[in-house]
């Protein structure tokens, strides 16, 4: 079975830039986008095979998350049940017979952490989320997490100590999560593997450069880990400021 998982940065504009070329290149059994930065009605997607289950932020033209499977599951659900979290479409939860899939685009902490401690809030209910979940059946889940975990996952680690995405404070809820039995797919197969990231600014040639981060992730429950195939990043594909991430598991 195959996983993908991308930030497209408002898939209207990522569909012009080549996404269904990807989309049906890639053949993904599964395939989550996170920031769809639309509403209901606005894009219409032939995507012949799949279901498509949306998210959309009450906010206009703002995050927004969406799947698109080929096989029907259980159930599904949007949100992690706080109407607080839930304005911004930022997650949804598909339960399988063997496993649930939970597709997530994380606040980010913005310019001088400005949402930082909105963050913190959302960390700690999301990772009773997922591990609510994790006691009833194993958990795959991928999305734009905006968090570096380790100075490897990023370029230039010194300078961006105290910047949204890499401060003290989201790295260790990342660790804490990781600690509650879950794996970083990437790094389980990839654990040395430098320069290999999923996002680049669009200043400063950043993309061309290799001047990234590596924020966008397949995370999943360890005793899940004798059905990982492989996991690894799509440098290649364009059409967002993030590109694809690929899971790939036995089925």
């Amino acid at each position: 079975m195959k996983l993908v998982s991308w930030n497209v940065n408002g898939l209207r504009a990522c569909v012009k830039k080549g996404f269904l070329d990807y989309f049906n290149e890639v053949d993904a059994d599964i395939f989550c986008v996170q920031e769809t930065k639309l509403q209901e009605g606005q894009i219409t997607l032939e995507l012949e095979g799949y279901i498509q289950y949306w998210n959309y932020a009450v906010k206009k033209g703002y995050s927004g998350t969406a799947i698109f499977t080929k096989k029907k599951p259980l159930s599904a659900k949007n949100g992690i049940g706080i109407d607080e979290h839930d304005q911004e479409g930022r997650v949804i939860t598909l339960e399988y017979e063997d496993f649930y899939l939970v597709n997530v685009y994380t606040p980010n902490s913005q310019r001088e952490l400005a949402r930082l401690d909105y963050r913190m809030t959302w960390e700690e209910a999301f990772k009773e989320y997922i591990k609510n979940l994790d006691l009833h059946k194993p958990v795959i889940l991928c999305g734009d997490l905006n968090v570096a975990h380790k100075e490897i996952d990023l370029k230039n680690p010194s300078t961006n100590r105290k910047n949204a995405g890499f401060t003290d404070e989201e790295r260790e809820k990342m660790t804490q999560l990781l600690s509650e039995r879950f794996i970083d797919t990437f790094r389980y197969f990839y654990p040395d593997k430098q320069d290999s990231y999923t996002w680049w600014s669009y200043m400063r040639k950043a993309r061309e450069r290799n001047v990234g981060w590596r924020i966008d992730y397949f995370i999943i429950s360890q005793r899940l880990k004798e059905v990982l195939k492989d996991s690894y990043i799509h440098y290649h594909i364009l059409g967002s400021d993030h590109c694809p991430v690929v899971l790939e598991i036995f089925d």
